[in-house]
């Protein structure tokens, strides 16, 4: 298989926000319609487009990414909460329910989840600038796991925060929060264990995408408050769950002038 990203670049998909003349948007490069082999084929290709690089500009908003699932069923619950930083207020927020077609595979987590975070993406008025996802960024195999794959996808800096170990071996970093220690894979450093709290277990922090490793320590710990998980992907996961569990119900909200939604 060989992506044509000519032609994909001629079909990104924008829509149009109300917010300070900016876009919500993402690239269509390849198909989710894919066999699991065909999946690692596309993160061979697509690997070579994500950029390690500095932030542009400041932070003023950071959103969080998660998605629920039911036991036994293709249902996907997913979510994009998006917060004012550095007061971590919530401010916009698109939930979706959804179904998967492609089974769990360690490794291809992107091609289960992304089409649902992609909906959800496409909905939302206020775009942030830096984006916190579950899972893996170049702490990968094929250093593109799902950070690194929305990232890409979506144009925008994306910090992969893992709450367990996918690839890589470590020495357990100190206890105290804010210790961390290198994670290699074949000499290679392809992100950190880092120690949000005194005397808990670390989370794997690598980047995503548009975004250094130094940033990516430096705004997860700015995000933690007193919790193990950065606020952005706790609240994110919050709400996803209360979506699953017929809590709230799915689609938008934004209020860019109040601090919370609840």
């Amino acid at each position: 298989m060989k992506l044509n990203f000519e032609r994909a670049q001629s079909k990104i998909k924008k829509r149009r926000i109300n917010f300070n003349s900016t876009m919500a948007f993402y690239r269509t490069l390849h198909s989710w319609d894919v066999s699991p082999d065909e999946a690692i084929k596309i993160q061979n290709q697509l690997r070579n487009l994500v950029k390690v690089e500095k932030l542009v500009g400041e932070i003023r908003y950071i959103a969080g990414a998660d998605i629920s699932f039911d036991k036994g069923s293709n249902v996907v619950y997913a979510g994009v909460l998006v917060l004012k930083f550095p007061e971590l207020e919530e401010v916009d927020r698109s939930l979706v329910v959804t179904e998967v077609n492609f089974p769990y595979i360690p490794g291809l987590l992107s091609f289960r989840e992304s089409p649902a975070l992609i909906k959800a993406w496409e909905k939302i008025k206020i775009v942030p600038d830096v984006v916190m996802i579950d899972g893996q960024g170049i702490a990968h195999p094929r250093r593109f796991g799902i950070a690194s794959h929305f990232g890409v996808l979506v144009d925008r800096p994306t910090i992969g925060c893992a709450k367990s170990l996918l690839v890589g071996v470590y020495e357990e970093p100190k206890d105290e929060a804010g210790s961390f220690s290198y994670l290699y894979d074949s000499g290679e450093i392809i992100g950190v264990a880092l120690r949000t709290r005194d005397n808990v277990q670390p989370v794997f922090v690598s980047v995503g995408h548009k975004i250094t490793l130094d940033e990516s320590i430096e705004i997860v710990m700015k995000t933690v408050r007193g919790y193990r998980i950065p606020e952005p992907m706790r609240q994110a996961h919050l709400i996803v769950n209360a979506l699953r569990r017929g809590e709230i119900k799915p689609g938008t909200r934004t209020n860019p002038e109040q601090g919370s939604l609840f």
